[in-house]
């Protein structure tokens, strides 16, 4: 199984939905982690709701700081930080492979409830759907050079 390790900086929502996407469907293939550069220590009411909404578990998420994961060896690193709306995307030095999905905080959204949702679930299918087109790839085989290639071109997708 590869490990794969969901950065952002608050790691509170669009980190903790791509764990649970990662989770549900890269069962067997994947162990997904989550984490922040700077944790908040709390997940995000609207990332669990969403999560909720199409029927994935939301217990056992936690804003961890990356830190907590030093010691274990991740194969991927994908950061969801959106740099194109002034966010400062965090840096993760490892040997692992990197890519950047970069995708909109939805926790920030201010606005009617259903602007709110509509925000959130954005995200949750930008991140759906490149949490699936990853796993189509023969993650097992393919050289590491061609899966950084294609793992940030599938940062590019949006739903």
């Amino acid at each position: 199984m590869l490990n794969i390790l969901i950065v952002c900086t608050g790691n509170s929502c669009r980190s903790v939905m791509g764990e649970a996407l990662f989770n549900h469907h890269g069962q067997g293939r994947i162990r997904p982690f989550s984490a922040g550069s700077h944790p908040i220590g709390r997940i995000n009411q609207g990332a669990l709701a969403t999560l909720k909404r199409h029927g994935l578990p939301t217990e056992g998420y936690q804003s961890q700081s990356w830190e907590d994961f030093e010691h274990q060896p991740m194969d991927v690193v994908i950061t969801v930080c959106d740099s194109a709306h002034g966010e400062t995307c965090p840096v993760y030095l490892t040997k692992a492979v990197r890519a950047h999905w970069g995708v909109y905080d939805p926790g920030h959204v201010e606005g009617s409830e259903e602007e709110k949702i509509a925000a959130f679930e954005q995200t949750f299918a930008t991140l759906k759907l490149r949490v699936k087109t990853m796993l189509e790839l023969p993650l097992e085989t393919i050289p590491r050079d061609e899966l950084t290639r294609k793992l940030n071109e599938i940062g590019q997708l949006s739903a």
